[in-house]
């Protein structure tokens, strides 16, 4: 298993006001789904933020995301340590593959794979 980006999400409403400030330090819109905007670096792509008001999807907002090559290996290894699952393995419509775990200081964790 391998770790392929790791992006802060903040909440946030203020979405154009984030493009602006971050625009100001180089960061792109890369993503936006109208919930969630995400940001990145045009010489470094891996380099990203996301803003979100609330996931759509999931019962609470991630503190940050983990996309890895095997979401499935991941989530079956986060499962059989006793972790906290906060939102079940799912596919979602924009094509990731995710589920949400708590880690030990109490933030969650959006793991995902592209499919």
């Amino acid at each position: 298993m391998s770790v392929r980006r790791v992006v802060p999400n903040v909440r946030s409403e203020a979405a154009e006001e984030n493009r602006e400030f971050y625009g100001l330090l180089g960061f792109e819109e890369v993503m936006n789904h109208g919930w969630i905007m995400t940001l990145a670096s045009p010489s470094a792509p891996t380099a990203q933020i996301s803003f979100m008001t609330d996931d759509e999807t999931a019962p609470v907002t991630p503190d940050m995301s983990v996309e890895v090559d095997d979401v499935d290996a991941v989530y079956a290894a986060v499962r059989d340590s006793g972790a906290e699952i906060v939102h079940p393995l799912q596919n979602e419509e924009w094509g990731v593959r995710r589920f949400f775990v708590r880690d030990p200081n109490g933030r969650v964790v959006n793991v995902l794979g592209h499919r």
